[in-house]
């Protein structure tokens, strides 16, 4: 940050489903601020923001010592550097497609050097950091514990995670939100609610603080980088490339949407062409023998095709932090079953032989959303 005198925090979250909860943190950082003197602003990325489910999309809060101060570091509209990114879903750090000629971009991207990455889950900082791209510059990974907290469309579900984050803020930010500002901040947010105040405390003490190192991260995601063409190099006039059945877009491959993806158990599958006929983005391919096998570049994760397979955990959704890559998987089956069988038994928690059921007490597609915080009183 520019001799101390202003801070940028982006607010990165899945389009619609956080929307409210973005805002939040974004609203409480900058009261918070303000009740040390600070002047500051919150705003969305922009009014044509893709809003759509899950989309990646961001918020944004700037604090400033002064108005004079904010004015200068509100002079590009998107601060194209920050001080503080912070994730509400930790899938998010697979990389952020938002804007489809930007192509995939590492979760760190706009993080200034030292900066700090803030990522809501329940899982350890080495889990995380094995899914984020490998590192260009030192930054400090702090994990605020918590899982993704999806509400649906624009109804918030108000499990503290904006006040988490704050306590996590106050930590790593004390010269801009000193803790008991935070505290008093979250007071008058949640309207007196004295489960809010141990709610900063908890994310402020529980927050895991991992430094990273350039080169540390992974290096198996892939590179999505082009450059949109400028006025001067555009085709004339209204072009559509013709493409072929089954041919897909080569740079915006959706799956940066997704929190969850689909595995498909092909010995129990009776081709009955359900998730081929209700997935919203046709990312089915009829195999030889009639299967149908997910592709995960172009699936988004919506489950549909889970809710309407009418054979029981035929297809199972999957935390996605737990693949590495998007390799379609119909050949391995085709190829050594045991094999596949076995990669699908540690993937859904499911046996392949439907007559041994669930492996293990955690039905496959529950969501493990389980809040650490409530421990503190602070969330539901």
């Amino acid at each position: 940050m520019a001799e101390d005198r202003s801070v940028s925090i982006e607010v990165v979250y899945r389009g619609i489903f956080q929307k409210t909860l973005a805002q939040r943190i974004c609203r409480s950082v900058v009261l918070a601020a303000r009740k040390r003197g600070h002047t500051g602003t919150a705003f969305a990325r922009y009014g044509d923001s893709p809003e759509r489910n899950g989309v990646p999309a961001k918020q944004f809060a700037v604090v400033a010592a002064d108005e004079l101060e904010l004015e200068a570091s509100m002079a590009k509209y998107e601060p194209s550097v920050v001080d503080v990114s912070i994730a509400v879903d930790d899938t998010l750090v697979k990389g952020v497609e938002s804007w489809a000629w930007y192509g995939r971009q590492p979760i760190w991207k706009p993080v200034r050097a030292n900066g700090w990455l803030l990522v809501t889950s329940d899982k350890k900082p080495d889990e995380v950091l094995a899914q984020t791209d490998a590192a260009e510059r030192p930054y400090t990974l702090g994990i605020v514990p918590g899982g993704a907290s999806f509400a649906g469309l624009w109804v918030y579900k108000d499990d503290h995670t904006d006040f988490r984050v704050l306590g996590a803020l106050a930590r790593i930010l004390p010269q801009w939100i000193a803790l008991d500002d935070a505290k008093a901040a979250s007071l008058e947010l949640a309207k007196g609610d004295q489960s809010a105040v141990a709610s900063v405390q908890y994310g402020y003490d529980s927050t895991a603080m991992r430094p990273v190192k350039p080169g540390e991260g992974t290096s198996g995601h892939e590179v999505l980088q082009f450059t949109k063409p400028g006025w001067t190099t555009m085709r004339p006039g209204i072009i559509v490339d013709a493409r072929k059945p089954g041919e897909r877009n080569p740079y915006y491959k959706k799956y940066g949407a997704r929190t969850m993806r689909p595995v498909v158990n092909f010995d129990t599958c009776i081709k009955c062409t359900m998730c081929w006929l209700d997935c919203p983005d046709e990312c089915f391919e009829v195999t030889p023998e009639g299967h149908y096998e997910v592709v995960y570049e172009a699936c988004i994760g919506c489950g549909i095709c889970a809710q309407v397979c009418p054979v029981k955990d035929c297809i199972v959704m999957v935390d996605e932090l737990k693949f590495t890559d998007n390799t379609d998987k119909w050949q391995l089956w085709k190829q050594d079953h045991a094999t596949y069988n076995a990669w699908f038994e540690d993937m859904s928690g499911v046996s392949a032989d439907p007559k041994k059921g669930t492996k293990g007490s955690v039905p496959p597609n529950a969501n493990p959303a389980a809040n650490p915080a409530t421990s503190a009183g602070g969330d539901e």
